[in-house]
């Protein structure tokens, strides 16, 4: 387990990371947002936020370009500084969203473009959609700042823009001071709270799913950390008994032969009987029952983050022979591997239910990934035969007792199912 929290923290950031400032603290490893399923909710942010901006601006600002009254010049000035606006503020939003630092020259950009957009209906008596600019960008530049210091700057705006529009209504006049104010404050409130929102949304997904990575990888890594305690078991007893028989065997070489051969024979049953319990517990004969690998596989895949349902029959479990109720519980150690270390599955279902005199095992999950062009049916690298515990190698071991194994994708479900014979 401590290989495992070592090799996250050496292992180098796909990307450059910005500080995950909005929400006060450091972020989480994150990996592949393909792989997570995170691209697809990351898009949807990116297009939530930048909609939101671009729909508003777009609306509010577009009548007031296309009204004839207004001087063809300005008109053509604050459509182009609005599109402008517009485009930057994606821009900004999508380094945001991919934690990554703000571009100076998108910032200036960004600054530039407002002011413009802001300063010519403002000089001609707009005072309805002038704020719109400045608050949709401040907010989207708050968001680069820590989460204290963007509600402070949010409450700084909500200052300094209803003065700015109350010192330009006094100072050309306009009778309808009340709407000065309190519209560039109203669209302070409207951008800068439901945009953090959406960030804060958007973070708290990714560091869900970093917890939920992380669980799988200790699940891995504690199953590694048994199986290497019972290794240790196996082979520490026996090879201390060998180092001290062989050596009570060369003391007794010229004194007593006999003896010493005694000895050497026992050292030679020691080291097969070490040899055969090494390999059953490589082959998962040895404490692998069906019933404990359901209820771990259960457990482990609910401590990852998915949903699991099981429908097992307890006693058709219990009265199945040793080898087919070991090798099913082979398979289910395996799909559950499979699954956390090279899936993205949010659901998984394990059914064990009679089959004619024997039984059938399925375990069904939603998190297939698509398969490239000519790549096989199998679900990843450790179904390859040979290692001894891969679905090909348990398909093939099902095979000589009269069971099958089989496995499928369709669509993003993956589909495991191996039947025994009673």
């Amino acid at each position: 387990m401590t290989d495992v929290i070592e090799r996250t923290r050496a292992t180098p950031p796909r990307r450059r990371r910005w500080q995950d400032v909005a929400m006060g603290s450091a972020p989480a490893v994150v990996g592949d947002d393909d792989s997570s399923g995170l691209a697809g909710f990351r898009r949807n942010v990116w297009w939530g936020l930048a909609g939101t901006v671009a729909c508003v601006l777009g609306f509010a600002v577009g009548d007031w370009v296309l009204d004839p009254d207004v001087p063809a010049g300005l008109r053509a000035l604050t459509g182009l500084s609005t599109a402008a606006t517009i485009v930057a503020c994606g821009v900004l939003l999508g380094r945001r969203i991919r934690n990554e630092a703000p571009s100076t020259g998108w910032l200036v950009t960004a600054c530039c473009v407002t002011a413009v957009a802001a300063a010519v209906p403002l000089a001609l008596g707009n005072f309805g959609i002038w704020s719109i600019a400045p608050a949709a960008t401040l907010s989207v530049l708050v968001m680069f700042l820590p989460a204290r210091r963007a509600w402070a700057a949010l409450g700084a705006a909500l200052v300094v823009l209803p003065a700015v529009g109350l010192v330009t209504a006094l100072s050309t006049g306009e009778p309808d001071v009340g709407h000065a104010v309190w519209m560039p404050a109203l669209m302070v409130l409207a951008f800068g709270p439901a945009m953090l929102g959406m960030l804060r949304g958007w973070q708290v997904a990714a560091h869900l799913d970093d917890a939920r990575q992380l669980a799988g990888q200790l699940a891995v890594a504690d199953e590694r950390l048994r199986f290497a305690a019972d290794l240790h078991d196996i082979q520490g007893h026996h090879l201390q008994v060998i180092a001290l028989k062989s050596e009570l065997a060369a003391r007794l070489a010229e004194a007593d032969p006999a003896q010493a051969a005694e000895q050497m024979r026992e050292v030679q049953q020691l080291a097969g009987d070490a040899l055969r319990e090494t390999r059953a517990l490589v082959q998962g004969y040895r404490r692998t029952t069906l019933d404990a690998e359901i209820a771990n596989a259960s457990k482990v895949l609910t401590a990852a983050g998915v949903e699991v349902r099981t429908d097992v029959d307890a006693e058709l479990a219990a009265a199945l022979p040793e080898a087919p109720r070991s090798l099913l519980g082979l398979v289910v150690r395996e799909a559950t591997t499979n699954l956390l270390r090279h899936s993205r599955a949010t659901r998984a279902t394990i059914v064990l239910v009679p089959e004619g005199a024997g039984a059938r095992l399925v375990l069904d999950n939603d998190g297939a990934r698509a398969a490239e062009p000519n790549e096989t049916a199998e679900p990843n690298d450790s179904a390859r035969a040979g290692d001894g515990t891969g679905l090909v190698s348990l398909a093939e071991r099902l095979d000589t007792i009269g069971g099958h194994l089989s496995w499928c994708g369709d669509g993003d479900r993956f589909v495991v199912t191996a039947t025994v014979a009673g």
